[in-house]
């Protein structure tokens, strides 16, 4: 943990279920390797997670079954430690390098500039070799003037215990792509003579694999998963098919078939896959093991899936992990308090404290005096962040030769990415709350009548999407909905934050504690402490996939765009004519 970080407190309910197959599976990293420095319960760092790979790779060795690791993109934009360098990444790319990941994918903010696009081509893929797979993205090499791709197209592999995998790496439909890459359509991609015989590979198949920064639920309207699956099932219709997702930002799990799933982001085992290479152990003694089939559960009740696939003896189970240090010792062998962290996960950690200190990150540029959040308070409500815009707007976006002109000033709400935590605000919170380095342009003396008619229209369109193609209100991005902060213990002279342990005042106050005795063999009781605001799922399999149980934290839905007004007559009335001002990004949709 970094020594801003705070160590949680609200520990995760049961063991892991471990199975033939496992994954532990990460995405839309963008540069947090240092952690949620002020959130609690999500503020371990990538040195922690070195750590919990290592143990958990060590642990499926002695359980005698597989372990995949596995990420689906998005490394840039959202965090100093990314964004802050030129070009962005150049610290913490070699950062993340340090998990010795299975399988990855590419995310579409490795493609928005091409300079990042190219370090994604000639850096960052070839430390993975084959195991970094973009299936429909490609590049033009500078060397040939031709297009290849950026890593692999698939891979066929043998895990460990001697199941055989065929993998896909299969981004979204993305269309903001710089013009030196390509992303090739899904409908397109599985007409593609190489895509079709991957699929009917010469070789015996125990598993399909498709990873990709891809919405998992394909009711999604981004998700191009349910082509991939489907053409994939017509091919393959008795072999498991297992889906690993990006981009929404949420925790999510589907049911596909009876043997096919799909996880955003976590944990997840399967047992029963058929193989006759298989040389491990189907259910591992000494932990819980996956007892769910491939149904899925509608207010605790299975219900029937796809009756096109055949009965299946697979069973499933899925965990969504917090990001914090209780949680990843709590599951690691052996890694109490003092065993936990090995050497290598160490230096990641002084590695990340080094660059952050070298970037000035932690800087102080002025103090919040409470949290105005994106949406956990309705629109302009107080403590929404767009309403301390509206006045921060009309306070700063002035032309100097046009200052007395009144103006309405328009931005996207997409441009803000984070809440704006109370407490000292530093420099790396400028790139965690609007990390984009947009522009304002403006047209003069547009009437009024016409002027003020822009937001409505706006509001009434299309989300204006920078990284995401659907318009569903479960595919945000970064939102801090699901997180609960507390007071950071930042030391600063200029910046005196309220006392420690204090919820953060505009989330909710923690709810009080239910006294629920718990009895023991011995007659004993003990008293469940309060739960902490934070994550609470449902999926395809319920509302037992969250790890660490948590109360859910209000959410309000946001419009696509905020307009503040300045310089407007002081005596009520309004103006003939005003300056139009607006973010170059809106101007550009």
């Amino acid at each position: 943990m970094q020594p801003e970080a705070r160590g949680a407190v609200a520990a995760p309910r049961a063991p892991l279920e471990w199975g033939q197959l496992n994954f532990l599976h990460t995405t839309d990293t963008h540069g947090w390797l240092e952690g949620h420095l002020k959130e609690q319960n999500y503020g371990a760092d990538w040195g922690d997670y070195v750590s919990f790979t290592r143990h958990m790779k060590h642990k499926a060795g002695n359980l005698g079954v597989d372990l995949l690791l596995v990420d689906t993109g998005d490394l840039h934009d959202g965090n100093g430690l990314s964004d802050a360098t030129t070009p962005n990444g150049a610290l913490s790319n070699p950062i993340f390098e340090n998990v010795d990941y299975d399988l990855l994918t590419i995310g579409n903010h490795e493609l928005y500039v091409s300079e990042i696009a190219y370090e994604t081509f000639n850096q960052f893929s070839k430390v993975y070799g084959d195991r970094y797979i973009t299936s429909n993205v490609q590049i033009i090499n500078p060397a040939t003037g031709k297009f290849e791709y950026i890593g692999s197209r698939y891979r066929y592999f043998t895990t460990d215990h001697g199941l055989r995998v065929m993998a896909f790496g299969v981004l979204y439909d993305f269309t903001g792509n710089s013009n030196v890459s390509k992303v090739i359509k899904a409908r397109d991609l599985v007409k593609e003579s190489w895509f079709l015989d991957a699929v009917n590979f010469p070789q015996p198949i125990d598993l399909f694999v498709v990873l990709g920064h891809n919405p998992v639920r394909t009711t999604v309207s981004s998700s191009t998963f349910g082509i991939i699956y489907s053409t994939i099932r017509s091919l393959r219709p008795k072999i498991p098919i297992q889906t690993f997702g990006g981009h929404t930002h949420v925790r999510d799990f589907v049911v596909y078939d009876t043997m096919s799933t799909g996880l955003e982001s976590g944990w997840a085992s399967m047992s029963g896959i058929n193989s006759s290479t298989f040389n491990g152990n189907q259910k591992p003694r000494g932990v819980p093991n996956p007892t769910q089939k491939a149904v899925k559960v509608v207010n605790g009740t299975a219900v029937t899936g796809n009756a096109s696939t055949p009965s299946s003896n697979l069973v499933y189970s899925r965990r969504y992990l917090d990001w914090n240090r209780l949680t990843f010792e709590y599951h690691a062998t052996g890694s109490q308090e003092g065993t936990f962290d090995y050497h290598s996960g160490q230096r990641v950690t002084t590695e990340i404290t080094k660059d952050r200190k070298q970037l000035n990150l932690t800087a102080l540029y002025g103090c919040a005096p409470e949290t105005y959040c994106q949406s956990c308070k309705p629109f302009l409500a107080e403590g929404n962040i767009f309403k301390l815009l509206q006045t921060a707007l009309a306070a700063t976006v002035i032309n100097s030769s046009r200052a007395d002109i009144p103006r309405l000033i328009i931005i996207n709400t997409g441009s803000i990415r984070f809440d704006l935590v109370e407490g000292p605000f530093t420099f790396d919170d400028s790139f965690i709350v609007s990390p984009f380095d947009d522009a304002f342009q403006f047209i003069p003396d547009v009437p009024y009548a016409l002027a003020s008619q822009v937001i409505g229209i706006l509001n009434a369109g299309a989300f204006q999407k920078r990284s995401s193609d659907s318009d569903a209100p479960e595919d945000r991005n970064l939102s801090p909905r699901d997180f609960h902060f507390n007071t950071p213990l930042i030391p600063s002279d200029a910046c005196t934050a309220p006392d420690e342990g204090k919820p953060a005042s505009i989330l909710r106050p923690r709810p009080e504690a239910k006294k629920q005795p718990l009895t023991t063999r011995n007659l004993l009781t003990r008293q469940f402490p309060p739960l902490t605001p934070g994550y609470v799922t449902s999926d395809d399999f319920g509302i037992t996939g969250d790890d660490t149980p948590h109360s859910r934290i209000p959410y309000y839905p946001q419009p696509n765009d905020l307009q503040a007004n300045a310089s407007f007559p002081t005596d009520g009335t309004l103006p003939q004519t005003v300056d139009l001002v607006f973010l170059d990004f809106i101007g550009a949709g």
